[in-house]
């Protein structure tokens, strides 16, 4: 009699579909970390440039053409990490990432001069704009599809995480030891979890079957990440792992998914842009009000504590309710907490409460949507996809710089600054109404997957709720 043989799983089938492990958790943790060190660097630079116009007399249009610039180095990084993680392997890129991070920076506290501190940043950068979306794509690839929407959102937490800790560091060590210190933490704290990364997080098992790893290659990660489940049963053959039809960057401009891709790069850009600029020049704004430096790093980090606090609940928040309600809910908050900061500007205490308020809608908004674009694509352009959306989302803070620069120049108040960032809010509000209308069908979300074997119904109804 005739029995029917359930398919064997593949890889990234079996990840999808199998509990979360201790060392899953690990990599997200680690993740988190890193992600710490990216929005660390957010905040002490921006610290920073006040204090090298005060030591080295470096004009404001200086200051403005290194953020610029800085900005520019980071898209360039992002871009070509997403293509080379895909092809080539995620977890050698972001080491590489951390490492060239990690050094420049620290080498930024050696600088005398403005020359040097330039050329050394933009180094920084380089490695630093290669960080987030490799880093994303390996926290969303080694999470079973129902836990990966809320695993992506808390990973990325770590960056406001970063924002509130380097707002804390900014206060205590530029005052007294100086901002050369305050560098060279900075660049050192990420050098220190590359060890913990090469031990804990192997390769994504979809790159090393891309790459034609062995089976017995492929069944150590698989080991190593669910040492209590049974691997035996996982389809190992080359052929059930077939190299992508298309390369990433046709699959992520794809005819069922450029609608949805340009949708997202919109929001990046300018949920991205609006928090930088806001960073960056919240200090020198606030100074001209009338705050003292101190004054002004408080602002800062209670952005930051109520953007960690945003975060970290939004992460679970996804994991009960519709990802796209949540993000245009976030946006319209986001709108109105400008609106009502740009009337209260003055007032130090009032200043401190809408910023803690915005910091828990702006950067909750932007984490929803690292884990909108790690599920909108699928695994084997996921690093593409994300590093996309994330090199559209670096054109915001090019945008934000520039302008913010010359709203600097022109006198701008922070209250006039504030209520411009309503309008950008308002189009994110739109433009996460449509992406909730095309989510209603999801074919322009989840293209049809390359591997011959389909997924599991519950993974896939997981991973689009």
């Amino acid at each position: 009699m005739a029995t029917d043989v359930p398919p064997r799983p593949s890889p990234q089938e079996f990840v999808d579909g199998t509990p979360m492990s201790r060392r899953q958790w690990l990599i997200v943790v680690l993740g988190l970390l890193t992600m710490i060190a990216d929005g660390l660097d957010s905040t002490v630079v921006s610290f920073v440039y006040p204090r090298i116009r005060d030591d080295w007399g470096t004009e404001m249009s200086t200051v403005t053409a290194i953020v610029t610039a800085s900005v520019l180095a980071m898209i360039i990084g992002g871009a070509a990490a997403g293509p080379l993680a895909d092809r080539y392997g995620r977890k050698s890129v972001a080491v590489t990432g951390i490492a060239v991070f990690g050094l420049g920076t620290a080498c930024l506290g050696l600088t005398q001069n403005v020359a040097s501190f330039a050329a050394l940043r933009l180094i920084a950068c380089l490695g630093l704009g290669a960080i987030l979306p490799t880093v994303m794509a390996l926290v969303a690839d080694w999470t079973p599809a129902a836990r990966r929407v809320q695993s992506v959102a808390l990973a990325f937490s770590g960056v406001t995480g970063g924002i509130v800790l380097g707002g804390i560091l900014a206060s205590l060590l530029v005052p007294a030891v100086g901002w050369h210190t305050l560098l060279l933490v900075s660049g050192i704290a990420p050098l220190l979890l590359i060890p913990a990364v090469l031990r804990y997080v192997p390769e994504s098992v979809g790159v090393l079957a891309a790459r034609g790893a062995s089976p017995a290659r492929i069944r150590a990660a698989l080991a190593a990440v669910a040492p209590d489940q049974d691997v035996s049963h996982v389809e190992y053959a080359p052929a059930a792992e077939q190299r992508p039809e298309r390369r990433p960057a046709k699959v992520v401009l794809s005819r069922g998914l450029a609608r949805t891709t340009v949708l997202i790069w919109l929001s990046f850009f300018l949920g991205q842009g609006i928090g930088a600029g806001l960073i960056t020049y919240l200090p020198l704004l606030a100074e001209r009000t009338g705050l003292t430096s101190s004054q002004a790093a408080v602002a800062v980090a209670a952005f930051g504590w109520g953007g960690l606090t945003g975060q970290l609940s939004v992460s679970f928040i996804l994991k009960r309710y519709d990802r796209f309600r949540v993000l245009w809910t976030l946006w319209a908050a986001t709108a109105i907490g400008f609106a009502v900061a740009s009337l209260v500007a003055t007032h130090f205490a009032a200043l401190i409460a809408l910023m803690f308020v915005l910091g828990l809608c702006l950067p909750a908004a932007n984490s929803a949507l690292q884990a909108i674009a790690a599920v909108a694509y699928p695994a084997s352009a996921r690093a593409t996809g994300v590093s996309w959306a994330n090199t559209a989302g670096k054109l915001g803070p090019v945008a934000s710089g520039l302008l913010g620069g010359l709203m600097v120049d022109a006198g701008w108040s922070l209250g006039t600054v504030l209520l411009t960032l309503v309008l950008p809010v308002a189009i994110c509000v739109a433009a996460a109404l449509a992406l909730k209308t095309r989510a209603n069908h999801p074919q322009h979300l989840n293209p049809t997957p390359t591997s011959p074997h389909p997924r599991p119904t519950r993974a896939l109804a997981s991973e689009q709720s």
